[in-house]
């Protein structure tokens, strides 16, 4: 009788036993902890610092020429992270790798005596982000870090007869900083089920660059030119985490 009574004491334990550490580790897996890898697509602007436009400071050069600043086009590439749940934050690293449809190019009608064509290249950013679990499987974060991009310029003289002939190719490479805010939403799980969970994110950033400069070899040796410029992106992206 003493060991009947004991069997279902014995059973309660070893019950007990099992579903502490299963609640313990189910509490402690986050959907948002771990490595990530996402695809990026969206709409890229980038232009001047300045808020005045080149054609309206009555120069008598660009005057209602209706000079578009603005380089846009569709920026693409991918990114890889590791994030870790903290319990009242997500911390997480990132980089990305991107690329920039972003063409502007002097209309042919521009009565100024040169014209010019701007492109947009690769785009390489690293940096972290914080972010609250603001639903069961919904993230909202910010970020800011380390991003460069390359810039491709090209200025030609429109005007045979003012005694100036040049042709000048440029590329650079210029630093600066992003910042941006979006929010992640998981949508189950991906790879056919093998347990990473799969994702959807929507993203604003902006970056600033300070060091694109057009020096001397242009100008003839009188001055060189100093470009401030704000870059403006709104990204969608799809992954999945491992």
């Amino acid at each position: 009788m003493e060991f009947n009574n004991e069997v279902p004491l014995i059973l309660t334990l070893l019950a007990g036993s099992m579903i502490v550490p299963a609640a313990a580790q189910a509490q402690e897996t986050s959907p948002f902890t771990g490595p990530r890898a996402e695809i990026l697509l969206g709409y890229d602007t980038l232009r001047s610092g300045s808020d005045t436009d080149i054609d309206t400071n009555n120069d008598g050069i660009f005057e209602d020429n209706g000079i578009d600043q603005s380089v846009d086009g569709l920026a693409y590439g991918f990114g890889l992270g590791y994030d870790f749940d903290a319990g009242p934050v997500v911390f997480g690293i990132e980089g990305e790798y991107m690329d920039s449809t972003g063409e502007q190019e002097s209309d042919e009608g521009l009565s100024a005596p040169f014209g010019y064509r701007i492109n947009l290249k690769r785009d390489l950013y690293v940096g972290a982000r914080i972010g609250a679990q603001v639903a069961p499987t919904t993230l909202l974060y910010a970020k800011g870090g380390y991003t460069n991009t390359a810039v491709e310029s090209r200025f030609q003289d429109n005007l045979a007869a003012d005694g100036v002939n040049f042709n000048f190719d440029d590329s650079q490479q210029v630093d600066g900083y992003r910042i941006g805010a979006g929010v992640e939403q998981l949508i189950g799980l991906g790879l056919a089920g093998i347990g990473s969970s799969g994702f959807v994110k929507l993203e604003y950033r902006y970056s600033n660059y300070s060091s694109l400069k057009f020096n001397d070899t242009l100008f003839n040796g009188n001055n060189e030119i100093g470009v401030d410029l704000d870059r403006h992106q709104i990204m969608a992206g799809i992954g999945f985490r491992f």
